[in-house]
């Protein structure tokens, strides 16, 4: 689309004031700059207005405004999408962030959240109900585009993806009408938002499918890089011994003294606690950890701790491959990532899809793969003055690049850039022509833009 003029964006400014609270709609100062303000620091991107939502009516108002102006637009939820999507340089971005509301209806298990709402905001309203939410490993990710996209998380062994526990949305869609989309109305569309992202429509609410879980026994077990080799070599192992209950994220990280080491942070949430005591022993002896610290826990403990590592602002590039075992070749390639780390913040991180995740059907929900696999997020990660950035960016590539042999075609899109074209082709598998379908008929004029999508052509 051509860029956007200035006439275009007076023109959607003054649509903007006529139809909003005019306090919403924001193109200079302390509001633009929070608006504009999201997780990775490196976008620069400045959208040419901000229309800063409090509710469902002001969000469709944006929506129409921009297409009448002839403007693009982009939506903004919990701002986490590493590439920057939620910012429409020169545009307009619709801000979601402020509709945070949470309502839980224990008796149903089911909470209805706002299209700006966090995981940290979710697990703290369902946690006085003994109840929890499939969510992510970090609490400031949004919850509409983490689900909307995957949701890998440490409760995913159990109860599948986050995705997998969406049962309806409220959309606003490009000609500005508001559908619910659920298993009977609205199913096709209902099938791609649960994968496909937030290229369909605005997403102002969700439903999702809280459970019960009495205790969480979660934490951190670090090996010193001498043992990465045999930690790694054991861990399929001991991952196949494990029932549903038990997630353990793993991955590479460096240490208090700079060095890189292997984590395991595993998430039993089964009944038995003692069954997961058990279970959690196990995985010390892989090595000799240099720390083990696994105890009772809440999920918003474990979103906040995962939140301190990974504040707003720092600069980062992300790439992602995932493999369907973790083969010598696989090991080996990991082990290279940590010789050495370019940046004392930079990690790997494994996700595993096993247990519930990988029962479901490839074909119930747009999401590509459902095959059991471990999808490897490889987090380039450095401060805003540190000169070495193109040093760490091409640190994450080389490790994408070394494990092209071994991986799988595609990957996870929520983690796909722009220049990922080679994955995003593959990356929705055999539910590639369905999804496009449902593009075309809800969307044909590609007003929405959020994770990538396969190129029609």
């Amino acid at each position: 689309m051509p860029a956007t003029t200035h006439q275009q964006l007076n023109r959607l400014t003054d649509t903007l004031r006529n139809t909003v609270h005019p306090g919403s709609v924001v193109t200079t100062g302390p509001d633009y700059e929070a608006g504009r303000h999201i997780w990775n620091g490196a976008v620069s991107a400045r959208p040419g207005v901000i229309v800063r939502c409090a509710d469902a009516s002001t969000a469709r108002a944006a929506v129409l405004a921009a297409q009448e102006s002839g403007v693009t637009l982009s939506v903004r939820g919990g701002g986490h999408d590493w590439a920057g999507r939620a910012l429409s340089d020169g545009g307009l971005t619709i801000d979601l962030s402020g509709m945070r509301g949470v309502t839980v209806d224990p008796v149903a298990k089911v909470a209805e959240v706002s299209a700006g709402a966090t995981a940290a905001d979710l697990a703290a309203a369902t946690q006085p109900f003994g109840l929890v939410p499939a969510t992510g490993t970090v609490g400031s990710v949004g919850m509409a585009g983490l689900t909307l996209g995957g949701g890998y998380g440490p409760l995913s062994g159990r109860f599948g993806l986050a995705l997998d526990n969406l049962l309806s949305a409220e959309v606003v869609l490009a000609d500005g009408s508001v559908v619910t989309a659920d298993a009977e109305q609205e199913p096709d569309l209902f099938w791609a938002l649960r994968g496909g992202g937030g290229n369909f429509g605005l997403v102002t609410s969700m439903r999702v499918r809280l459970h019960a879980v009495p205790a969480l026994l979660s934490g951190m077990i670090v090996f010193p890089w001498e043992q990465a080799g045999t930690v790694l070599a054991g861990l399929p192992d001991a991952l196949a011994e494990s029932p549903d209950e038990l997630t353990v994220q793993f991955g590479i990280l460096s240490g208090p003294d700079g060095k890189p080491v292997v984590f395991l942070s595993p998430t039993w949430s089964g009944e038995d606690v003692a069954a997961g005591e058990h279970k959690l022993a196990r995985l010390d002896t892989l090595g000799t950890p240099l720390v083990s610290q696994v105890a009772s826990t809440t999920l918003p403990e474990m979103l906040a701790a995962m939140d301190a590592q990974f504040p707003f602002g720092r600069h980062t590039e992300i790439r992602t491959r995932s493999v369907s075992s973790l083969t010598s070749g696989v090991r080996d390639m990991l082990t290279l990532a940590g010789s050495p780390l370019t940046s004392p913040l930079s990690a790997v991180s494994v996700h595993t899809l096993l247990g519930a995740g990988a029962r479901v059907p490839a074909a119930e929900t747009a999401f590509g793969n459902r095959d059991p696999h471990f999808m490897i997020e490889i987090i380039a990660l450095w401060e805003p003055d540190d000169t070495r950035a193109a040093e760490h960016r091409a640190w994450a590539g080389n490790l994408t690049s070394i494990l092209e042999p071994e991986a799988l075609p595609g990957g996870y899109p929520n983690l796909l850039g722009p220049d990922d074209t080679a994955q995003v082709a593959h990356a929705y598998g055999p539910n590639t022509e369905r999804l496009l379908a449902v593009k075309r008929r809800v969307d044909p004029d590609h007003v929405f833009h959020a994770i990538p999508l396969p190129d029609p052509s």
